[in-house]
């Protein structure tokens, strides 16, 4: 990845207002690779103290998107076609982890892996709570 193709993604995920309200913090970038990381917060827990399940979907979606972008060369939008999520066990952490990788990246569309970790404040303890395939489709 050149450091221009970088600095956009970088640039364009400190300008999301979204991701400035998670308070999302953009761990990794690299070609058809992205990780981020969302702190807990109230809002995005149910009341046994879990993750809500609309949260991690919210951080599959966007990381998926991420990740697409990072694989084409030039500056591009994409949308997502589909999402399927499975839920692996509850997530209770304080933190939520993304790992997305591009399986295949095609000159419109693109499928995405992407796994969902918590982690506690230390980050000594990471456990895996969900696991998604996205497909997200280029249209600029």
């Amino acid at each position: 990845m050149t450091p221009e193709k970088k600095q956009l993604l970088t640039d364009s995920f400190n300008r999301s207002e979204t991701l400035k309200f998670y308070k999302a913090e953009l761990l990794e970038v690299d070609t058809g690779f992205i990780s981020m990381k969302i702190p807990k917060m109230e809002l995005m827990t149910r009341k046994a103290g879990m993750f809500n399940g609309a949260m991690i979907a919210s951080l599959v979606d966007v990381s998926s998107g991420y990740a697409a972008v990072s694989h084409y060369e030039e500056d591009c939008y994409v949308v997502t076609v589909e999402l399927k999520v499975n839920y692996l066990r509850p997530a209770i952490g304080d933190a939520l982890i993304s790992k997305s990788y591009v399986i295949k990246g095609g000159a419109k569309i693109s499928v995405i892996r992407t796994e969902i970790y918590t982690v506690n404040e230390n980050g000594e303890s990471e456990s895996h709570v969900a696991t998604s395939l996205v497909t997200m489709m280029k249209i600029k």
